[in-house]
């Protein structure tokens, strides 16, 4: 009788008992990893204060600062992406004798929230800018944009030059990466399913990676801003804008700049690591006339990192504005006839 193969024993199935602790993994990790938004009571309490005012502008219950000589010069400051207007706090000390200064937070930044609109593109955020003018009775002004806000400054001047008497871009957004290619955190936030959970992700790793590299000196990322560059993305709202921002907002076309015929000044930390130095010349050469400083330690926010060399220069550039032009009528013809009209022959 032959023998029989005896048969070798099951080994037990591994793959669910993997599948079933990577999933957990996952799971602890995205709960962890996982904040929901501030009230934002909690959130006004914190960071404003008594010159801040909440207005309506196009809808957005806006958070904005009126400050410095009230019959000052009038300059409007708008922050850069994930900023908010406590950026120009060192610029209102140093210039609030000469200058009325106002700050706003965009919307979808700091302690403004999202808007009607449901826009958070630069032309979106300029017809912003106009609403606020408006509303606040600025005829002219200087405009002063950082960043993603000096895309919104210029970009304002160049189709509303009659309201800017003078334009001021720090470290300003406006031309197309040079190797062409998407930040790494751009091309996460528009995929499907990962973009739409990684703004719910702790945001104060990233605070303080994002701000270490922003300044000069990465000291200047004191757990102070950290915390408040991390809370205010949290303010309701805010997150969500600014996965639309990045999903929607177009590349920048530079090309207006060469049409602008606004008295401009540009200021640069030759240290950002955000946008190049190279830049700065690129502006200066694009924009007729435009003068051009940079501040050689200072990184992608130089205001905040000396406000006073910078606001000096400000200070400098700033002149009284002189009144709007009457606008021309073509169709009003202003020859004078003569008082009495000869007879025809």
């Amino acid at each position: 009788m032959p023998n029989r193969r005896r048969k070798e024993p099951t080994r037990p199935r591994r793959w669910p008992l993997i599948l079933l602790l990577t999933f957990a993994v996952l799971a602890g990790t995205a709960l962890w990893a996982y904040v929901p938004s501030l009230p934002p009571d909690v959130l006004v309490a914190r960071y404003a204060n008594a010159h801040s005012r909440f207005i309506d502008v196009g809808g957005a219950r806006a958070h904005v600062r009126d400050e410095g000589n009230p019959q000052g010069i009038p300059v409007v400051l708008v922050h850069g992406s994930l900023g908010s207007l406590q950026v120009w706090e060192g610029w209102v000390r140093e210039l609030g004798d000469k200058a009325r200064l106002i700050s706003v937070d965009l919307p979808g930044h700091g302690l403004t929230g999202p808007w009607p609109r449901d826009e958070y593109t630069v032309d979106a955020y300029a017809d912003f800018i106009e609403v606020l003018v408006d509303n606040l009775n600025l005829d002219r002004f200087v405009l002063v944009g950082h960043s993603m806000g000096g895309a919104v400054a210029w970009s304002f001047a160049n189709t509303r030059p009659e309201r800017v008497s003078q334009l001021v871009l720090v470290d300003s957004a406006g031309y197309p990466r040079q190797d062409g290619d998407v930040p790494l955190s751009t091309r996460l936030a528009r995929l499907p399913v990962v973009g739409d959970i990684s703004p719910y992700f702790k945001p104060e790793p990233l605070a303080h990676r994002a701000l270490a590299d922003m300044y000069g000196d990465p000291a200047m990322a004191t757990p102070e801003r950290v915390r408040r560059y991390a809370d205010l993305q949290r303010f309701p709202g805010n997150r969500e804008a600014t996965l639309q921002r990045v999903r929607t907002q177009e590349p920048l076309d530079p090309t207006p700049l060469k049409r602008l015929d606004v008295p401009t000044l540009i200021l640069w930390g030759a240290a950002d690591r955000w946008v190049p130095v190279a830049d700065a010349f690129r502006f200066q050469n694009d924009i007729k006339g435009a003068k051009l400083e940079i501040f050689e330690k200072l990184g992608h926010s130089p205001m905040e990192e000396d406000p006073k060399a910078t606001a000096a220069a400000v200070a400098d550039f700033l002149v009284a504005i002189p009144p709007r032009p009457p606008p021309t009528d073509p169709t009003n013809d202003q020859t004078v006839a003569p008082a009495v009209v000869p007879e025809k022959d």
